[in-house]
């Protein structure tokens, strides 16, 4: 239910990965004062404040998110471009936004036509395929700010970097994003491109079972991870229902019934493979959310997630 608080909400089927636990609290919110109000609130309560987007890059704890959860999948909107720049609320599908620019003939965004996230999430990890990302067009973005205060904040003080920014540690809460656009060549060949991007996707990528796509972040050099994983023989490798993707090794598939430890220990596996025969650490693409995910990856203890 929209713009209602909900205690004891569940969460997995919001996620790609379909799985995870409750969220103690909930809020889906489409209006700015529902939003100001329950921040408010929990900043009273001392609630932890955890906010998700359209669920593409999350594996949620089995046990569950404490505090309140903030679902902005439901704030959208998008004013079309004048002199170039794009104004989208973070809620946004951002795939979705690179059809309706292409449409319209502008450029910038092709690369985002196969990205399954929202706007919001997409500045937050500076999303990007195809060698473009988002930090690419992003000129600035509004944010609520841990206070309540509403800020505007350029992307130079973001510190993007591959698949990276700074929003990662801190409490704000991303509004809209503010992208500068070029003029096109033409909504013909702009939709074509993007067909072209969407094909590539369908051919490389795994479909048919829940996934959040790249499980780990390509690491500086000419070794991309899924190269190393495919090369370290994980192709098809499972632990209980979660298994590595036979068509790309930097997948991980939900094959039915899969829970967050099955994916967190098979990720913990891959990692400590690649390690072993490459000398690489993989760092995590994917974002943990709920009490002890991140620390149970680190140290391989699975007991309890």
């Amino acid at each position: 239910m929209k713009d209602q608080l909900q205690a004891s909400a569940p969460l997995a089927l919001l996620t790609a990965y379909q799985v995870g636990g409750p969220a103690q609290w909930y809020l889906q919110p489409t209006r700015e004062r529902v939003l100001d109000e329950t921040l408010a609130w929990a900043r009273r309560e001392g609630l932890p404040v955890t906010i998700i987007g359209a669920g593409t890059n999350l594996l949620i704890s089995d046990s569950g998110i404490s505090g309140l959860v903030v679902h902005l999948r439901s704030w959208r909107g998008f004013k079309t471009p004048e002199d170039g720049v794009l104004e989208a609320k973070a809620g946004e599908s951002i795939a979705a936004l690179a059809y309706q620019m292409a449409r319209r003939g502008w450029s910038g965004l092709e690369w985002a036509v196969g990205v399954p996230g929202s706007v919001g999430g997409a500045v937050v990890m500076n999303a990007g395929a195809h060698g473009a990302q988002l930090s690419d067009s992003l000129e600035s973005i509004e944010v609520l700010t841990e206070s309540g205060e509403r800020r505007r904040v350029s992307a130079a003080e973001l510190d993007l970097g591959y698949r990276t920014s700074n929003l990662q540690e801190r409490d704000w809460v991303v509004l809209s994003a503010r992208l500068r656009l070029e003029p096109g060549c033409g909504p013909e060949k702009l939709l074509a491109r993007l067909d072209e991007y969407n094909a590539f996707r369908h051919r490389t990528q795994p479909s048919g079972y829940p996934n959040c796509g790249s499980v780990f972040r390509n690491p500086q050099g000419d070794k991309k991870a899924g190269w190393m994983l495919d090369r370290s023989g994980l192709k098809g490798h499972q632990i209980g229902a979660a298994q590595v993707a036979e068509q790309h090794a930097n997948f991980i598939l939900n094959r039915g019934g899969a829970t967050a430890r099955d994916i967190l220990t098979l990720m913990a596996h891959m990692r400590e493979r690649v390690l072993s025969d490459w000398g690489i650490a993989l760092e995590p693409e994917v974002r943990f959310l709920g009490s002890g995910l991140l620390w149970s990856f680190e140290h391989h203890r699975f007991a309890s997630i």
